[in-house]
């Protein structure tokens, strides 16, 4: 790494409130399309999403934590010693008739139950009414679809045996935390009652808005008479049906909040209709396409042939990555043959290794995100709809971001576009990734899933020299190096982080103990504006850095990742910004 850079003290950056500022004003200037301002967001359909996965997470990291307190530290404490009592005295209570009034009820509570109430209450919702009661119908889809998320997320984090009573109904090999029948029928039965309230006129409202509450309490307490679930189980289905249930309602039956049916099907989009008129940011010519297979299928690639031929960029070659070549070699060859385009198909992974071959050179690339990450695409505005981000980008101008490049013991030096880290997010990873099967069905939620199950990497000692500055000594559960901020689900990693600025950035995350997590989680789903500090040196649990050069080495070897992508672990990287490295074609933004 040859980079000569001059020597300056370096302190944490300290989080302050954002505030709007012109398009590509603040740290470093740069393009307004990568450094717009961030205004609130309007009350519509993206606000809602935001909202909802956002607090989801939160939801999640609750009800797991609670979980692994309650079978953990916890589980010596009262009242969880007296929760066996509880259940023997529920089997001592047994009697025919109760047996079966308690089956009627847990049925109200079964999987089979719950989703066939949702389906005839949404279809009735949209049918029955005059005008149809789309905002309601989506309410209590997503209230019951929350629930059902976070309750898979529980029981994969959280291990809980079920009482050691006489059971009366068989159960499939999950945890026993929390009550799935019981945070079903709360999330479905709360939300119906929830909709008597404000839609029924006179007293009935109130007496069905009370039947329908007392029917997941009905659930519970048949759980715990037929010896299926200890009672801190039932009230974790109660608080997670709840829960599940605020998050929708404030997100779409609040004020201004937008649930909209979805577009006519005759409504033409970009991907298959481009408007007239396209502009000409790079001179046609020759064009290389390098697609990953195993994300673009041959629709796909013949959709991406229409958006380039009207562009005017005619007899494309496509050329696939392998497992052996994931899109360098392909993308280097094409610069040897002259291509004037080079069109990247595929996730971060195949973008860093068309990336290393592109950089410092001036052919464009035109980013198109077929993968499950596709971190650089959505940081830099691109539409996610593969023929959709290749139309913007033609019809865009070449811009000149940053890469990062970044070397360490068994890693040699590489470039990176999005992110590279060690520790908790490389694990989350490596872990996701052993999955292709997953990530296929489920998307980006499955890296959700990856990190619960890896938040108890343990801390190690980091020494962290920025630019020539004195090492800093911190203790971390991650560290995470980023050219943008960004990630999945719209949460920000890194506040100050933009592809143009000249800079990287760094993220250090060690918090200590629930309060920690809480407070760590807090501060990045608030884009990092707030920060809980303990004091003295280091000790918060998110600490935020800027630099040019960074060389850090870890007490213990630590897993490593490089956009995504695992590689080999280790105890040192050295990273350095490479300016202005790689040319990108960028839609036009309105200033």
């Amino acid at each position: 790494m040859s980079t000569a850079v001059p020597e300056r003290p370096v302190e944490p950056k300290r989080p302050v409130e954002l505030t709007a500022e012109p398009p590509g004003a603040g740290r470093g200037g740069g393009l307004g399309a990568l450094a717009p301002s961030r205004p609130a967001m309007p009350r519509g359909i993206g606000w809602s999403v935001r909202w909802i996965a956002a607090l989801t997470v939160c939801q999640a990291t609750l009800m797991v934590g609670l979980g692994l307190l309650i079978t953990g530290p916890a589980r010596h404490l009262w009242p969880l010693t007296a929760e066996d009592g509880v259940n023997e005295a529920f089997v001592r209570l047994r009697t025919g008739t109760l047996t079966t009034l308690s089956s009627v009820a847990s049925e109200a509570g079964n999987t089979g139950t719950v989703i066939g109430v949702t389906l005839a209450s949404c279809l009735a919702l949209v049918l029955l009414p005059r005008l149809p009661m789309w905002r309601q119908a989506v309410f209590l889809a997503v209230a019951v679809s929350l629930q059902s998320l976070v309750f898979l997320v529980i029981t994969v984090a959280v291990d809980r045996h079920r009482p050691e009573v006489h059971r009366l109904d068989g159960s499939l090999p999950t945890s026993s935390y929390t009550s799935g029948h019981t945070g079903a029928a709360t999330a479905i039965y709360g939300g119906l009652a929830l909709l008597a309230l404000s839609r029924l006129r006179g007293p009935w409202r109130t007496v069905v808005a009370c039947l329908l509450c007392v029917l997941p309490l009905l659930v519970g307490l048949a759980r715990l008479y037929r010896g299926m679930h200890h009672p801190t189980d039932v009230m974790g289905g109660l608080v997670n049906g709840t829960l599940s249930l605020l998050i929708a309602r404030r997100a779409l039956l609040a004020d201004g909040a937008v649930a909209a049916p979805p577009a006519s099907a005759s409504t033409p989009t970009a991907a298959s209709t481009p408007t007239a008129g396209p502009s000409r940011p790079v001179a046609p010519g020759r064009t290389a396409v390098v697609f990953n297979p195993t994300v673009t299928d041959e629709a796909g690639r013949d959709a991406l042939r229409r958006v380039l031929e009207h562009h005017g960029h005619t007899a494309p070659v496509f050329v696939e990555t392998t497992a052996e070549d994931p899109g360098g070699g392909q993308t280097a060859r094409a610069v040897r043959d002259g291509a004037a385009l080079v069109v990247v198909c595929g996730g971060d992974g195949t973008l860093r290794a068309a990336a290393e071959s592109l950089a410092g050179t001036d052919v464009p690339l035109a980013l198109v995100p077929c993968g499950t990450g596709n971190l650089l695409a959505r940081n830099l505005g691109l539409p996610l709809a593969p023929a959709d981000a290749l139309d913007a980008a033609l019809r865009g101008t070449p811009h000149r971001i940053d890469l990062g490049r970044i070397e360490g013991d068994g890693l040699p030096s590489t470039y990176f576009a999005a992110m590279a880290g060690a520790g908790l997010d490389a694990a989350t990873m490596r872990r996701a990734n052993a999955n292709d099967r997953a990530k296929a069905v489920f998307g980006w939620p499955t890296y959700v899933l990856a990190v619960l199950r890896e938040l108890r990497t343990p801390r190690t000692g980091v020494s962290v020299r920025l630019d020539g500055a004195p090492a800093l000594r911190r203790t971390a559960r991650m560290v995470l190096v980023g050219n943008i901020g960004t990630v999945q689900g719209g949460v920000t990693l890194l506040p100050e982080a933009r592809a143009d600025d000249g800079r990287l950035d760094l993220l250090v995350l060690d918090p200590r103990g629930i309060g920690g997590w809480l407070s760590a989680l807090w501060t990045l789903l608030r884009g990092g504006t707030t920060a809980a500090r303990e004091g003295g040196e280091g000790g918060a649990p998110v600490e935020f850095f800027t630099f040019r050069r960074a060389d850090i080495t870890f007490d213990t070897e630590l897993p490593r990742e490089l956009d995504g992508d695992p590689v080999t672990a280790g105890r040192h990287l050295t990273a350095e910004v490479a300016p202005g490295a790689l040319t990108v074609l960028l839609p036009t933004r309105e200033q």
